[in-house]
């Protein structure tokens, strides 16, 4: 089937082996995962920032009521990868997500340059998560009377005398060395704070319901409908994660099954809980008075209930932790993956021998998103954050119909719907909203890139399994 892999660029790692154990034992990861603890992780990696600040912000100024719509949108459009990856998660239960898709389907260029730019975006993420949280502790310990030194609450240039973010940078640390435990205890740890975290999101549904006054529903389209779009390309960065939860299928007990149930699963809670949070929040105040940063907050403020307006700040924070335990996971996957592929030195890829994780990356990664907190405003730290993800989405819903009509025959434990048109639907939507990124982000971008060429073609090309493998007389495939 096809061309030899000594083509090049376009050769591709064959579907049919791809579930076989590669590597030795050290490159091994153990699969200990179970359906709800992956669950779990997705919608830890989903619920975060989108709930307890992006809402309040597009129904301030750009979508008023309708920030509902937004997030349906949103919703809808990330649904489209979702169920790309979905099927992929069934097809190809290995770890790295996009970067193995794209490695398998549309070869080993694609894979890579999707790889190269998810250790960018992610470790970013965690980073800028990182500050977020450090901004609310620094507020907390504020209300509590607590004043730390100045040089330690933010970035240079921040503020007056600020040198650190000294809580952002050992918050980046906390949560590697968590990862350096063992998936399965890093994840039962997962499991409780997802759990807190949905509590109190009910909990704030719930009491803010019987506050709504149905008058701050009109008019629901302030900003017209074409505010609720716009916002839509807003709260999109809400409504990801399942991606980076994906990148844990090797580590799943059961991953052609699960995996696909885990993302669906994540992605259909957390659209619940936008929804009705929304309903809440632009009922419970008039969309020209939510503050655009904290919104629920101060709309339990402006009811009388200031006991609860703290446990949301609290809840706020351990929303925003999972984020980055989500991602972090995901960036040294896909580190891991690249790696054991022998597309990065495989000294990366090694395992420890009694947590069965990639210690080495996950080190790695805690330091370099520990810098990036400590030392970069969020501004500047935001811009490297994005555009990676949106083209690892239309990476994945492109292969995702290659595939189908290239092998039609292979066994999926999922299919996408609507095809070609569910995928294709994904694709667009990821394309518009890159239009939307700032010149800077895509600077960034494309110095990344440059990085990312000299080294694949200089080193990557020369050492990857497949390069290896074909000197051997084995081979391999291309499209």
């Amino acid at each position: 089937m096809g061309l030899r892999a000594g083509q090049g660029v376009l050769r591709r790692k064959p579907i049919e082996h791809i579930e076989e154990a590669e590597g030795p034992a050290s490159q091994q990861l153990t699969r200990v995962l179970g359906l709800w603890q992956l669950t779990a992780i997705g919608v830890g990696g989903i619920i975060g920032a989108g709930i307890f600040t992006l809402a309040g912000t597009v129904a301030n100024g750009k979508a008023g009521p309708a920030v509902l719509i937004s997030f349906l949108v949103a919703g809808i459009a990330s649904a489209a990868a979702a169920f790309s990856y979905a099927e992929f998660a069934g097809l190809i239960p290995k770890a790295g997500s996009a970067y193995t898709y794209g490695y398998a389907v549309l070869g080993e260029v694609a894979g890579w340059f999707i790889g190269w730019d998810l250790l960018l975006e992610y470790t970013a993420i965690v980073s800028v998560v990182a500050i977020g949280i450090s901004g609310y502790f620094s507020f907390l310990l504020g209300e509590l009377g607590v004043h730390l030194p100045a040089w330690m609450l933010g970035a240079p240039g921040t503020g007056p005398g600020h040198r650190v973010d000294l809580f952002a940078a050992v918050l980046c640390l906390l949560i590697a060395f968590l990862l350096t435990l063992g998936i399965k205890n890093a994840a039962r740890f997962e499991t409780l704070v997802v759990g807190l975290k949905v509590l109190v999101v009910v909990v704030v549904i719930t009491v803010g319901f019987f506050h709504i006054n149905t008058a701050n529903y009109h008019p629901f389209f302030p900003f017209g409908v074409s505010g609720a779009f716009t916002g839509a390309a807003t709260v999109f960065f809400a409504v990801f994660g399942y991606d980076a939860m994906s990148t844990a299928a090797e580590e799943s007990t059961d991953a052609q099954r699960h995996m696909p149930k885990a993302i669906m699963y994540s992605l259909a809670i957390s659209m619940v809980l936008y929804v009705l949070a929304c309903l809440v929040l632009t009922g419970m105040q008039n969309y020209k008075d939510i503050d655009p940063e904290s919104g629920f907050s101060t709309a339990f403020k402006s009811v009388g209930l200031h006991g609860l307006a703290d446990v949301i700040a609290v809840g706020a924070i351990i929303g925003i932790l999972t984020v980055m335990f989500t991602f972090m996971l995901g960036v040294t996957r896909v580190w891991f993956a690249m790696s054991r592929d022998g597309l990065l030195p495989k000294w990366f890829a090694k395992t420890s021998p009694t947590h069965h994780v990639p210690t080495r990356v996950t080190w790695i990664v805690g330091a370099a998103s520990a810098a990036i907190a400590g030392f970069l405003p969020i501004g500047e730290a935001a811009e490297l954050t994005n555009i990676g993800i949106l083209l690892a989405f239309v990476v994945v819903c492109v292969a995702v119909i290659v595939l189908r009509y290239k092998r039609p025959e292979l066994p999926r434990t999922f299919r996408t719907p609507g095809m070609p048109w569910v995928p294709a639907l994904g694709v667009v939507f990821s394309l518009w909203l890159i239009t939307f990124l700032a010149w800077q982000t895509w600077v960034r971008f494309v110095v990344w890139f440059l990085v990312g060429m000299v080294i694949y073609f200089s080193y990557s090309r020369h050492h990857s399994n497949l390069e290896r493998a074909e000197q051997k007389g084995a081979g391999g495939e291309v499209g």
